[in-house]
């Protein structure tokens, strides 16, 4: 999906789950129920959420510079660990209160309770609907996964209004707050979880690096590597480096040899962005050097990736 339409569907989803608040908040209200109140405290992070994401999706768009290279990608992912954080206070919130209620029931309005839900829900499957087409996008993926869990208690809200009409079990409302809270509780964790792992570099859980390397190493020519690297910039676009050993060739024919690796990594592991250092007379593993010291300098071929060349990478990586 293409940044602008992600734009123009946050931004109506974003509208449509302030509507959904409004309702739930009012009926929660009028009715007492907690359960309610609930699921109006998981749309207002729904809303937080949708409003960072279409903020992420605006900072994404912005072109590389001198001091971010690379571009503002990984606004997307602060985007989400942020929605996450927020999520685990209002789980901390809904406890608390379900814990109080249980001491000391309150009585609900089990009709205006059913009425509320029912409208988040026909609300919620249309927001829902509308961003399921860019699953690959982490903050579009956290932004759905907050929609779709307020629709399922949203459900068991319905359910709760039901139980309280026709037996009058006030129990019923705390209880489905703390079911509630665990739900969100574990999409928050998953999103914590992932991010942290992008925000720390590390290989993306699409990419198996076994295949990657054998990828590379069957390529022709190539005799060796090492200094593998596979990151994720954001949630969609993937980086990789790696030091190749080549057999002497001249250095138009390694450079095809580069290209050809370089489309290959595109089309198997959707890796847009490559670094490609191509030695032949003496390679990095021949010299004795410690743990993040690669300045040291030896005679190399230095092929530059189309990634680096291109105005959005910015400026191109110096020689080592």
């Amino acid at each position: 999906m293409a940044l602008r339409d992600r734009s123009a569907t946050l931004r109506w989803a974003l509208v449509l789950t302030c509507v959904v608040l409004a309702v739930e908040l009012v009926g929660g209200l009028l009715s007492h129920s907690l359960a309610l109140l609930s699921d109006a405290g998981h749309v207002l992070t729904d809303v937080f959420a949708l409003g960072l994401a279409w903020f992420a999706v605006a900072q994404a768009n912005r072109p590389a510079d001198k001091r971010r290279s690379y571009g503002y990608h990984r606004v997307s992912i602060l985007a989400a660990l942020v929605n996450s954080i927020v999520l685990i206070g209002i789980v901390i919130a809904i406890g608390y209160e379900a814990l109080r209620r249980l001491a000391n029931p309150e009585p609900v309005q089990g009709g205006i309770v059913i009425i509320a839900a029912l409208l988040g829900i026909a609300i919620n499957l249309y927001v829902a609907f509308g961003l399921r087409g860019d699953s690959h996008n982490l903050n579009m993926r956290a932004a759905l996964l907050h929609v779709t869990g307020d629709i399922g208690a949203s459900i068991g809200v319905v359910l709760a209004g039901a139980v309280i009409l026709l037996t009058g079990w006030l129990y019923i409302d705390p209880l489905l707050s703390i079911a509630i809270a665990v739900l969100i509780a574990y999409g928050a964790w998953r999103i914590v979880r992932e991010t942290v792992n992008l925000l720390m570099e590390g290989t993306p859980r699409d990419i198996n690096l076994a295949a990657v390397t054998s990828e590379i190493t069957g390529t022709k020519l190539i005799t060796g590597m090492h200094d593998l690297h596979v990151w994720a910039l954001s949630s969609d676009e993937m980086a990789l480096s790696v030091h190749v050993v080549v057999d002497d060739c001249p250095l138009g024919e390694a450079e095809h040899v580069v290209r050809d690796l370089e489309q290959r990594l595109c089309d198997r592991f959707s890796i847009g962005h490559t670094t490609i250092q191509v030695e032949s007379c003496h390679p990095c593993g021949e010299i004795n050097h410690g743990a993040g010291k690669h300045n040291h300098p030896h005679d190399q071929v230095r092929v530059i990736s189309s990634a680096e060349r291109s105005p959005a990478a910015g400026s191109v990586a110096p020689r080592r």
